[in-house]
């Protein structure tokens, strides 16, 4: 990275170089990251990598650790460090078991009670920050450091996300190795990670940074939190005996690694989603596959059938969370949309004209419909225009899935949008957030473009000055908008991808969509002049 803590970068940047189609690229990853380009620049490639990434780092944090144990397709199959139980040493179980009671007596002395008449001693620390003592350093260290082992988790995240089981297929061309690189100064506790891929290997070749001194509260999950306490408040009776001295011990290291992970990572430890581009496709044709599958399942092999062929872990994740939303009468779900449903009936209300539901057929697989405005019976999905089958799963999302500090990451939301349609659905992506979700969208539209500076030119514009505009409360400020293009590079044969910034003037994001539109007036001007010369 070219970059040095002296920078200290309000983002995590991420630098890759001859990666797939990109030669050289380096963004930052901010609350609203926007990819524009041609096609087959790779914008969906690096978006890829950034769902990787993510779901390598928040498989360790403490932001998915809760959604994990009630998730646990969540998780990434393979050997977890929250799935162990460690052997520790009397001095190691020493330490742990004295931070923690160090904690409660903090928590005790706050006023933020975290679940009222269940257990005393129940608080969450008000304090920005909780110190780490040396020992506890000490434990955590070997376990943050295990590099071999994570360069193996996150080359097969990575590859499976990807859909392929060569590495050799991420560098670019014929070149011998590309590079991945990531750069944060999160929470005052700079880390850099480089991954080179080369023809035969996945090599992670920095280490994980050395432990805080202090860990930020505000990772600190409210029910996780609750969690840990409980289960030192309850077994204080029996903290001599050895079986549960280790047990508790364990729980709390394991808690403290995510916290320590979420708070070096920061952002990007937590929850991802991806909505793909042929999301609408891949909604109508599940159902048929995943009967198909079973049916083949239940059916006596009385001759070989072809292999199914294999999806992309960016598929396959969207397959699986779509199959998930079938269970509809899992707490987690109920409270999850009472919590945050309001963006999904937004964007119903306003845009979809009707509303998304889930019907739960036999073996506890969905069905989606959708009702629109005013009518007394569902239209099966497949029967329902272009516009609402793309929005569609985008409103389930919203309702069921993702939550504030995820990241949602959706390809071409401007697909079967008319104009302005895609104006007030990036209004809407805007109020997203401003509830706390973060936002990663890839597109072709100037339409997208020009409302996100219109959004972000709001925000310099005092509330009381904004009376009379459409939308008035939804703005962006500067810091939270970053917008990339991908552009090909005939010298480097592959993409380069660079910041564009917000032209005053112009009103938008340079992406050369204006060039298009001069291309075409000029070239009608010049029809029409040989017409009349003729």
């Amino acid at each position: 990275m070219v970059a040095s803590p002296a920078t200290k970068p309000k983002s995590i940047e991420l630098t890759v170089s001859d990666f797939g189609p990109i030669a050289e690229g380096r963004i930052g990853l901010r609350p609203m990251t926007v990819f524009v380009g041609p096609s087959n620049t790779g914008k969906s490639y690096l978006a890829i990598l950034i769902y990787a990434l993510h779901r390598f780092f928040g498989a360790y944090s403490a932001q998915n650790l809760l959604r994990i144990r009630l998730n646990p397709w969540l998780a990434l199959q393979r050997d977890h460090i929250f799935e162990r139980d460690f052997t520790l040493s009397e001095d190691d179980i020493e330490a742990l078991l004295d931070w923690a009671k160090e904690i409660v007596v903090i928590s005790n002395k706050s006023s933020k009670v975290l679940h009222e008449g269940e257990l005393p001693g129940l608080y969450m620390p008000t304090s920005k920050s909780v110190n780490l003592p040396g020992a506890v350093e000490d434990v955590l260290l070997p376990i943050l450091n295990n590099v071999s082992h994570l360069g193996e988790i996150v080359a097969d995240e990575i590859i499976r996300c990807f859909g392929t089981d060569d590495v050799e297929k991420l560098i670019r061309y014929q070149n011998s190795e590309s590079k991945v690189s990531l750069w944060s100064s999160v929470a005052n506790n700079p880390f850099n990670y480089e991954f080179a891929i080369t023809e035969h290997k996945f090599e992670m070749r920095a280490p994980f940074p050395l432990v805080p001194k202090q860990i930020d509260t505000e990772y600190f999950e409210p029910e996780l939190w609750r969690e840990l306490l409980y289960l030192l408040l309850r077994n204080t009776g029996n903290i001599r005996e050895r079986v549960n001295r280790n047990a508790i011990a364990s729980q709390i290291l394991v808690y403290l690694v995510a916290l320590v992970v979420s708070d070096i990572v920061g952002h990007l430890g937590a929850p991802v989603h991806y909505l793909p581009a042929d999301r609408a496709g891949v909604m109508h044709a599940h159902q048929i596959a995943v009967r198909g599958i079973i049916d083949r399942a239940s059916r006596i092999a009385l001759r070989s059938e072809p292999q199914m062929p294999t999806l992309s872990g960016v598929l396959g994740d969207f397959l699986s969370q779509l199959v998930e939303l079938a269970d509809q009468r899992r707490t987690y779900f109920r409270q999850r949309e009472e919590a945050y449903g309001h963006l999904a009936s937004n964007l119903e209300r306003q845009i979809m004209r009707g509303r998304v539901r889930v019907e739960q057929r036999q073996i506890s697989y969905p069905s989606f419909v959708y009702r629109p405005d005013g009518w007394k019976r569902n239209l099966p999905l497949m029967n329902v225009s272009s516009m609402v089958s793309e929005l569609a799963p985008v409103a389930l999302y919203l309702r069921h899935v993702v939550q504030p500090g995820d990241l949602l990451i959706i390809e071409e939301p401007e697909a079967h949008l008319h104009p302005q349609m895609q104006v007030e659905f990036t209004r809407l992506l805007a109020s997203a957030v401003q509830a706390g979700v973060r936002i990663l969208i890839t597109t072709h539209s100037e339409w997208v473009l020009e409302e996100l500076a219109n959004l972000v030119r709001l925000s310099e514009l005092p509330p009381e000055r904004r009376q009379g505009l459409d939308d008035p409360d939804i703005a962006l400020t500067p810091d939270q908008v970053g917008a990339w293009l991908f552009e090909h590079d005939a010298e480097r044969k592959g993409s380069v991808v660079k910041e564009i910034n917000l032209e005053i003037d112009a009103g938008t994001f340079p992406s050369g969509f204006g060039l298009v539109t001069e291309d075409l007036y000029n070239r009608w001007a010049e029809i029409s002049s040989r017409i009349e010369e003729g």
